[in-house]
């Protein structure tokens, strides 16, 4: 067998959207970055093999931006007809395109290497290579969602509910237990302009009547994930995988079978698409880390002095049970607060010095993770991990000792909004004339904030001499409010057409303008993106933005035009 080693800087197990996020974020501060997966495709569950929706915070002008955004709004661009295998691609392009960041795909991690409190290397296996890689680093951030660092490292963690006293908590059950959230295995269906035959398998479950499928909703076929397709809390989420895909797979073919040939259900013209023979999971080991988030933190709005990230789903509470449980609606829909804050000190081990997490993992209760669990939050949480982890290897700084207003101020210069903070504007863009003042006021989201305007319009920034001018920074406006998903669950004959959010500026020019009257100029003539960044090496005297045409909306919409 082959063994390859790789020495970097930050070392990240699994290749979920926390994990790409995190990879990317710290590849691109400057740190050599080595992403370690166990599929073939980047995503977890938002990948082609499990098909979750990303969803995050609700409310107004919530939505997660940075990375995620970028990602999103890339897809919708390439993935003109929003296939799985392209968003697939999308995911994967991310990644390789990335000079400082090396991906391991197909392998799985099998084993680490102690010293003393720190992790000095992984190994892993890539089977369709035949090969061991050995990845020796200064930092481990464990994306893994199953926290398979854990048990390799002895790094402390949690697994199921904890008592209610022990935190003062009012969600979880009076007496700690081991249950947890289950795991899905999603179907998609796609309808014809002809009935099509479905024959069961004779290993799946008969759900003859619709009193076999209480409180499970499989009428409204054509917006349906089937979520409820749920078992597994009351096993073991990791060991019992496998167990959990086999009873998935008979419901799931069972749930298609009622539908189809046990009364009427008006998916006659309607044919199976897809199933996933890949578990999606909810909750598994959850480590302990510098701080644990609970529910009452999850109340009072996570106003933490080192918050990098933030949540804002309902604490969406799911009965072990799952699909078995027949008292009422699957779940519980506990109020949370939208956005609610996340702590940097969430992500990191308490007794592991160079273990860090994001994503489903973090060191949060069971009822504080019914909330943070969702993949728009774990996607941000990534982001900051790796932002925080790069401050802290290019400062030579432990990262529980980085700054934490320089990290916060990093991620909110890469369009990571972070609640109740406001971003800091470059010196020179709060000295130059501007002739709208609205682009430079640091908020990048509602429709207050917005510069509108129409053709001819344009905004102007003016010094008194000719001035450097090294970077132009623009955030337009991705429609924050859209009301639809990334990737879509179900297949209409009349399929919704989903684009590009009208609301971006496609082409736009920039100029700049020295004293004696010499123009630079810069032109995009397809952008597609929320927040971009230009690198320019100018002497100029004025800088104007001049948009030209949008991917739809009828006037020209910027929330930031800035300098540096």
């Amino acid at each position: 067998m082959k063994t390859i080693t790789h020495k970097t800087d930050l070392c990240v197990v699994g290749g979920g959207l926390s994990g790409l996020c995190c990879a990317i974020a710290a590849a691109r501060h400057g740190i050599q970055t080595v992403l370690v997966h166990d599929r073939a495709v980047l995503g977890g569950n938002a990948s082609s093999e499990i098909r979750m929706w990303v969803c995050g915070s609700r409310g107004k002008d919530n939505r997660e931006t940075g990375i995620i955004e970028e990602i999103v709004l890339e897809n919708f661009y390439q993935n003109k007809g929003l296939k799985f295998p392209i968003w697939d691609s999308v995911l994967y392009e991310k990644a390789i395109n990335e000079p400082n960041l090396s991906l391991l795909l197909n392998s799985s991690c099998l084993d680490a290497v102690m010293d003393g409190d720190r992790i000095h290397s992984i190994k892993a296996w890539q089977s369709n290579a035949e090969t061991f890689h050995v990845v020796e680093a200064t930092y481990f951030a464990d994306c893994s969602g199953d926290s398979i660092l854990a048990p390799l490292s002895g790094a402390e963690f949690r697994y199921g509910r904890e008592a209610r006293e022990e935190f003062n908590e009012t969600i979880p059950p009076v007496v700690a237990d081991k249950k947890t959230m289950g795991m899905s295995c999603l179907f998609q269906i796609r309808e014809t302009d002809h009935p099509v035959e479905f024959i069961k398998p004779e290993w799946a479950y008969t759900y003859k009547t619709d009193a076999d499928l209480p409180y499970k909703d499989h009428h409204n076929n054509a917006l349906a994930n089937f979520w409820w397709i749920e078992i597994g809390g009351e096993w073991d989420c990791i060991h019992d995988t496998d167990r959990c895909r086999d009873e998935l797979l008979k419901i799931a073919y069972g749930v298609w079978d009622h539908m189809k040939n046990q009364g009427d259900h008006q998916v006659e013209n309607w044919e199976l698409e897809w199933i996933g023979f890949l578990p999606g999971k909810r909750e598994s080991r959850r480590y302990v880390g510098e701080y644990t988030v609970t529910q009452n933190d999850v109340e009072a709005e996570g106003k933490f002095e080192d918050i990098v990230a933030y949540a804002g789903w309902t604490m969406d509470d799911h009965f072990p049970a799952g699909f078995y449980y027949t008292e009422g609606h699957p779940t519980i829909y506990h109020p949370a607060p939208t956005p609610w804050g996340l702590p940097l000190r969430c992500m990191i081990s308490k007794n592991i010095r160079n273990l860090t997490f994001a994503g489903r993992n973090i060191s949060v209760t069971h009822a504080a993770l019914s909330s943070s669990r969702v993949m728009a939050t774990c996607a941000i949480l990534g982001q900051a991990l790796g932002t925080a982890i790069a401050q802290a290897v290019t400062t030579n700084v432990d990262v529980r000792d980085i700054n934490i207003l320089s990290l916060q101020k990093t991620l909110m210069d890469d369009d990571c909004y972070i609640p109740w903070h406001e971003r800091l504007l470059s010196e020179l863009t709060k000295s130059a004339k501007c002739t709208d003042e609205i682009v430079r006021n640091a908020k990048y989201r509602g429709e207050e904030n917005l510069w509108q305007g129409t053709v001819g319009d344009c905004i102007i920034y003016s010094f008194e001499t000719d001035t450097d001018i090294k970077e132009i920074r623009l955030v337009f406006d991705s429609d924050l409010n859209r009301n639809y998903r990334n990737m879509p669950c179900n297949y209409p004959l009349e399929e919704k057409v989903i684009k590009l959010p009208e609301t971006l500026i496609k082409e736009y020019c920039i100029e700049g303008v020295r004293e004696n009257g010499e123009k630079f100029v810069l032109k995009v003539n397809n952008n597609h993106q929320r927040f971009v960044k230009h690198t320019v090496d100018w002497f100029v005297k004025e800088i104007r933005f001049l948009p030209i045409s949008t991917h739809g909306c009828d006037t020209f919409r910027l929330f930031g035009f800035e300098i540096s």
